[in-house]
């Protein structure tokens, strides 16, 4: 049973390309027109559904939310693999961070896609593609990336953010501020900028509590500053890795409590809407389809299930290269119900007060906004 998704034409990894075909004079699939200065923000969690949802506490960004200012984020909807294709503009299959938690299988173990990289998951090997940065600096376009200090040194950072000076700023008004000083002296740039604030507001709160609100209020009116004063050759895009849907406690499910739902899984990746399963290596070829079917028939009605085989083929990760292939777990569990999947046998559960999710395949989780001002208005 494979989801009945089909995804845009415009997608998060046109994102970052076209901004610097802009710079480059380049016509691009976003029909930028051409550019000196471009600023591509992206708020981490902040999906169309939500921003929709709120008017009121986004008045700037939801006046410039059309019909055409919506495209599809990357699947699965979690921060490693979207941000990764945004700076990348290719899709997870080919960069290569495929989820939250993924398999290392080289080391026989699974590895956090933000915080577990070290001296064996390399971040310049681990992230297979060239990143925009980089094809900016060999065209002589100087690319920064502006977020929290804790991130400046990370693995994720040197895998999704190569070839960018990255440019520390603690709160949204200083990175804002590190912009438009950047957009004041360099002749031609090419800008990222990390809002983290509202996806840490979801994840501790819920995506409709008022923390989430006042870092979404706090958001909106830092970019409709920026945007007024904005020059003739400096285009600003507002863009996302993922929306969020908030999940009650009470909606969770411990599949591990169903022995046939965890028959010869070795390890457990993923996210709580997205597992990723992985089998003992000695079962035999058709273990995957077979675990598959068994997951379909008792969760079937609330999750979309594949095999590796079949996520592959219906594209779900775009063209997936060889050496990820093991990666993408043997069996795929995308939640399409109101509900998260735990692991009820995990020594530490802390992770199960977290009330905003994401990483599926619903539209709250994929659509995410392209708002664009200044010279990118459209």
């Amino acid at each position: 049973m494979l989801p009945a998704r089909q995804f845009g034409t415009l997608r998060l990894a046109d994102v970052l390309t076209s901004s610097l075909s802009s710079i480059e004079g380049l016509s691009n699939i976003l029909d930028l027109g051409q550019t000196n200065k471009a600023v591509v923000l992206l708020a981490d969690g902040l999906g169309v559904s939500s921003l929709r949802a709120r008017p009121g506490h986004a008045r700037f960004l939801n006046s410039l939310l059309t019909k055409s200012s919506v495209v599809d984020g990357v699947f699965p909807s979690t921060t490693a693999a979207g941000i990764t294709t945004l700076t990348t503009g290719v899709a997870p299959g080919q960069h290569g961070l495929v989820g939250y938690r993924v398999r290392d299988a080289d080391r026989d173990r699974v590895v956090n896609q933000l915080t577990g990289w070290d001296d064996d998951m390399r971040p310049e090997t681990w992230q297979r593609a060239r990143t925009v940065f980089e094809r900016a600096a060999d065209a002589g376009i100087p690319g920064f990336a502006i977020g929290p200090r804790r991130y400046t040194t990370s693995g994720f950072t040197q895998a999704a953010l190569r070839g960018a000076h990255y440019v520390p700023a603690e709160s949204v008004s200083d990175r804002f501020a590190a912009a438009r000083h950047l957009l004041d002296t360099e002749p031609r740039a090419l800008v990222y900028v990390y809002v983290p604030e509202l996806d840490v507001a979801a994840h501790a709160h819920g995506w409709e509590s008022e923390r989430w609100l006042a870092a979404l209020e706090n958001l909106d009116g830092a970019a409709a500053r920026f945007a007024a004063a904005l020059k003739a050759d400096e285009g600003l895009l507002v863009t996302a890795d993922h929306g969020i849907i908030d999940v009650p406690m009470t909606r969770h499910v411990l599949f591990d409590t169903v022995p046939e739902l965890i028959g010869g899984v070795r390890h457990i990746g993923g996210d709580p809407r997205c597992l990723h399963l992985y089998l003992e290596p000695e079962l035999g070829s058709d273990s995957g389809a077979a675990l598959a079917d068994t997951w379909r028939g008792i969760e079937g009605h609330r999750a979309w299930v594949f095999s590796r085989a079949e996520a592959v083929e219906s594209g779900l990760f775009g063209g997936v290269a060889p050496e990820v292939l093991p990666r993408i777990g043997d069996v795929i569990v995308a939640a399409r119900k109101l509900i998260a999947y735990y692991d009820s046998r995990e020594p530490n559960q802390s992770a199960r007060s977290m009330v905003g999710q994401h990483g599926s395949l619903t539209d709250e989780e994929l659509r995410v906004p392209l708002i664009r001002s200044g010279t990118f208005s459209a």
